[in-house]
């Protein structure tokens, strides 16, 4: 989320994530980090940003531009698991972002990431069931 963080902020180009990677390996909250999975996850959110901002307006109910810097990192990060990283459960990533937005969001911005992310997965994974509305009959 830090990474993305800061490529947004210094407006680097596309080509800037192994770059932006190789900041973060020399830092002391790397130790312990997949590296594999950080760099896939930074290259991929960089160079899919674009592709990650229509999704996200599909989703969000502003534009996607007068959306927090660290909310829109946090979304793009959900997004892109929930698309391209099946192995990894939606619970899961869903829960990731609401305590990253916990730690470094708005006061209530969990509530939002938490919201957003819950309707992509409803509509992007096949293993979560749709929600049926109590008043539907159904």
């Amino acid at each position: 989320m830090q990474a993305l963080y800061q490529w947004q902020l210094t407006g680097q180009s596309a080509d800037a994530a192994a770059e932006i990677c190789q900041q973060f390996v020399t830092s002391e909250d790397y130790a312990g980090a997949d590296a594999e999975y950080f760099a896939d996850i930074v290259q991929n959110c960089i160079s899919r940003n674009a592709e990650l901002d229509a999704v996200l307006g599909g989703y969000a109910d502003r534009p996607v531009s007068q959306i927090d810097p660290v909310e829109r990192a946090i979304l793009w990060l959900g997004l892109y698991e929930l698309v391209a990283r099946l192995d990894v459960p939606h619970r899961v990533v869903i829960n990731e972002a609401v305590e990253l937005s916990k730690k470094f969001g708005a006061t209530d911005g969990h509530k939002y990431i938490n919201a957003l992310l819950d309707r992509a997965a409803r509509e992007r994974r096949v293993e979560v069931a749709p929600r049926v509305d109590a008043g539907s009959g159904a």
